[in-house]
């Protein structure tokens, strides 16, 4: 209640002449006073109005001031209302007992001192006020007590829904609790878990020895750092694990986080920025070279055309010009792999694909790999051309690594229709005999740090893939089969027509079969042949060097 709201102030008494002197008394408070001449007006003026003082006669004809106080005190909200008695008679002491016990707080006798009739009626009023606004306050704690009680129990509710794994323990090992969050993490129930130890059940590895953290729980109360541990389906994860030991010293409280995805990520990063390092030296070195193999290339061509030079020197140095054409072209491929366009342009499919097996040419040699190429159509596709390699790099390496004891790459460009989007457009297949994807793989192959390589790959090729072809509306698909125990994938590429700009075929590239199809797999390698002329013509030069 605020100090300036006014309080109602009764005052009862048979006689209106000594109401009137007790209004012009107490006028000087300020506050609301309010007249009854009998004890049924002023009950009724009670059950209508929030009094804070009563001023009462105890002599009245009808009930007199303690009949009327015991009808007062019986209702609740007048249980505590400040009560006081004017007498014109003497009143023994018997008499204020009695009165007291009836629930008048004080006595005033007639005649009436103005002074002290203000002064007690003023304590009153005042008390009333401070218990009106603790009242207030208490009403407002116990609001706030409220909503915070509702608010704790709401982040305990989303703290049971979080992700963390939050567990207490017994000094030996044994658990006592076991959030939803564990459930979900680690995949065993509350009632699988409570009660067996700890780290048996996740069969933690710890980077230092147990007993040495154990050690550091009991000195420093607390102990924090990265364990690996399994999964009720035997999945190695790796927590951030928070523990702390409690003030008695007989429980621990461990709060552990998987930090499995970030930690890949972060070395996908530094593994990404160590690839981008040594790009940038090679495109570096490549372009340093550039300028004296130029020279170099020069200078053959006058010795091969200096009438000195008998014919085995002639061959020789026809040999040796064929090799440094084909360091410039390695040359000019680290720069084009280096350098990358600010705007987007026309993008030939096919020089894609002739640059990226040109750059895997030394591993498709080393694993007995044949590849075929099926150019039905010679298509460009508008874009970013290192981000456009960039798929076709992914996909081709994946493919290498999927034949470790070699086997048969085929290639294949055409014009294609996409039925999930209705849409024409570009086609490329990449077809491999190699190992296949497992059946429980294939829902996952395209997701962030997932890989069947086992800690070799980062499991983040393909999804690069897919998001870079998703900028071009494109899409990516891939089928794996095992006809007669031969393993065979295929993954296929489609960029919409709506970014396609045709060119004339190459000619030499085109092949007369339309190339191979997702829908007949068993056809996909019919017709592959034996290492090309290119290499034979490579072991030609070899063998022309080495008896030179």
């Amino acid at each position: 209640m605020m100090a300036d709201t006014k309080v109602n102030i009764l005052m009862i008494d048979d006689q209106p002449a000594k109401l009137l002197t007790y209004e012009v008394i107490l006028a000087e408070l300020g506050e609301n006073l309010i007249k009854a001449t009998s004890a049924s007006e002023a009950l009724n003026i009670l059950l209508k109005t929030d009094i804070a003082v009563v001023l009462m006669d105890v002599s009245m004809p009808d009930l007199d001031g303690f009949e009327l106080t015991d009808l007062i005190r019986q209702h609740p909200r007048f249980q505590e209302t400040a009560i006081i008695f004017i007498s014109g008679v003497h009143l023994t002491d018997a008499d204020k007992i009695h009165g007291y016990r009836r629930g008048a707080v004080d006595y005033i006798s007639v005649p009436v001192v103005p002074e002290v009739l203000r002064a007690k009626i003023s304590i009153f009023v005042d008390l009333y006020r401070k218990t009106r606004t603790l009242e207030k306050l208490n009403n407002e704690l116990e609001r706030r007590v409220v909503e915070r009680a509702t608010e704790l129990s709401a982040r305990a509710e989303l703290l049971n829904l979080a992700s963390e794994a939050i567990i207490t323990r017994d000094r030996s090992g044994a658990i006592t609790y076991w959030n939803v969050g564990a459930e979900i993490l680690y995949g065993w129930t509350r009632e699988e878990a409570v009660g067996r130890d700890i780290h048996d059940l996740l069969r933690t590895i710890f980077p230092i020895s147990r007993d040495a953290v154990e050690s550091s729980l009991a000195e420093r109360r607390s102990w924090e750092g990265n364990l690996r541990q399994r999964t009720k389906d035997d999945t190695e994860i790796i927590v951030a694990c928070r523990k702390t030991l409690n003030n008695e010293g007989d429980a621990v409280l461990e709060v552990n986080r998987d930090v499995t995805a970030q930690l890949r990520a972060e070395e996908a990063l530094r593994e990404t920025e160590k690839l981008a390092a040594m790009g940038r030296v090679a495109g570096i070195i490549a372009h340093e070279i550039n300028n004296p193999l130029a020279a170099i290339t020069n200078l053959f061509y006058l010795l091969r055309h200096n009438p000195s030079l008998d014919d085995d020197g002639k061959r020789i140095a026809d040999l040796a010009e064929e090799e440094l054409k084909r360091v410039s072209h390695i040359t000019r491929q680290t720069l084009t792999f280096y350098r990358e366009a600010k705007a987007p342009m026309a993008v030939s499919v096919i020089e894609l694909l002739d640059d990226v097996i040109g750059v895997q040419e030394g591993m498709l040699q080393n694993a007995r790999i044949y590849v075929e190429k099926k150019y039905v159509s010679a298509c460009a596709v508008h874009g970013f051309p290192g981000e456009l390699r960039q798929i076709f790099l992914n996909l081709i390496a994946n493919a290498i690594e999927a034949m470790p004891k070699g086997g048969r790459l085929r290639l294949t460009v055409r014009e294609g229709f996409d039925w999930v989007t209705h849409r024409s457009g570009v086609t490329v297949l990449i077809t491999d005999t190699g190992i296949g994807i497992r059946r429980e793989d294939a829902r996952k192959l395209f997701e962030p740090f997932f890989s069947t390589k086992s800690i070799k790959g980062t499991g983040l090729g393909l999804w690069i893939s897919r998001g870079i072809l998703q900028k071009y509306d494109g899409r990516i698909t891939f089928r794996s089969y095992c006809p007669d125990g031969e393993s065979m994938t295929s993954f296929r590429v489609f960029f919409p027509g709506s970014g396609v700009f045709n060119f004339a075929v190459v000619p030499g590239d085109t092949a007369t079969s339309e190339g191979i199809g997702l829908d007949t797999p068993a056809e996909a390698f019919q017709g592959v042949h034996s290492p090309s002329s290119d290499r034979k013509r490579e072991r030609a030069r070899r063998s022309l060097l080495k008896s030179a």
